[in-house]
């Protein structure tokens, strides 16, 4: 179980080794929405992601027999680059299937923190069959993406920094792929801000969370086609509890919108967020009416961008 405690006790775990990540605002974002928006930004964490935070809580609680096996893992790249450096600062082994059409920035930034890159079919089924077989030969230790309560507590320390940092939210949004972020950010709100409601964004193009919430039974597998490459995973079981008991609301937008919306955050904010990142913004310029002049806060999940393959000139 994920407790009130465990949470406090995974942020102070993990605070040594993580980025205290800002919150800004944007008076002329706000006029274009119509509410006020509150961006907390973990695209200025370790590795450029939230993903840190469940990485680092996981490897944290390895015995030291574990460590000496090292971790494994499959990710399309944050989730990659996490575990890497959470392993590399412990001193562990890290081996990291990932699908060959990966960013090549996020190859980059796992090759950079010393682990080892096993390339696969994009996939999930290739995804999980690679893991087993790289797990079989070496013994690493499995540290799934979203799927695990070690990850997903860390995951919800982002949500508990943002309700310390920001006084009354209305509500509070995060992207949703395979739901690690969205459902620590609604077990956050639930045990430190239960008046906030839970909100999430999901592209049209990858929407099993969407599809899942709505007919309560878990889409269990997929092909999604979306600019939004974080997003491309498949929503993990113990996620989809946490979220059918705790989320107010999935909404789709289309990779146009999720565009417009990245662009408006480069534009008016100054700062570099990826397409994933930019959902729950896209939700909120496309559904005004559901947010007006409410306090709206978004977790900005990721800056992990492919700088030569900009998606602005489409639009």
């Amino acid at each position: 179980m994920i407790t009130r405690g465990s949470i406090i006790a995974a942020h102070t775990r993990i605070q040594p080794y993580i980025h205290h990540t800002p919150v800004l605002t944007s008076e002329s974002i706000n006029k274009i929405a119509g509410c006020h928006l509150f961006f907390k930004c973990e695209n200025f964490q370790k590795v450029g992601a939230f993903k840190m935070r469940g990485a680092m809580n996981s490897v944290l609680q390895l015995s030291e027999e574990d460590k000496a096996k090292g971790v494994a893992t499959h990710s399309s790249g944050n989730h990659a680059a996490a575990l890497a450096l959470a392993a590399k600062l412990q001193g562990i082994k890290a081996y990291i299937v990932m699908p060959n059409n990966a960013p090549e920035i996020k190859k980059k930034a796992v090759v950079g923190y010393g682990a080892e890159i096993i390339f696969c079919e994009p996939t999930l089924a290739a995804r999980e069959a690679t893991l087993a077989d790289v797990m079989a030969k070496t013994g690493a230790v499995f540290i799934p993406p979203y799927n695990h309560l070690h990850v997903i507590e860390g995951q919800a320390t982002a949500a508990k920094e943002f309700f310390e940092q920001t006084s009354h939210l209305d509500i509070i949004m995060t992207p949703v792929g395979g739901g690690g972020l969205l459902a620590g950010t609604a077990l956050a709100a639930k045990y430190f801000s239960p008046e906030t409601i839970v909100f999430a964004g999901e592209p049209k193009g990858a929407d099993d969370a969407y599809r899942s919430f709505k007919t309560g039974k878990l889409v269990e597998s997929h092909v999604p086609n979306t600019i939004a490459d974080g997003l491309l995973t498949t929503l993990g079981p113990i996620n989809f509890e946490l979220i059918k008991e705790h989320v107010h609301s999935i909404i789709t937008v289309d990779d146009q919108q999720i565009i417009a919306a990245m662009r408006l955050i480069w534009e008016r904010m100054k700062i570099i967020v990826e397409p994933s990142c930019a959902v729950p913004l896209a939700v909120v310029l496309n559904n005004k009416e559901a947010f007006e002049n409410r306090r709206v806060g978004i977790i900005l999940s990721g800056g992990n961008v492919d700088l030569g393959n900009l998606p602005f000139s489409s639009i």
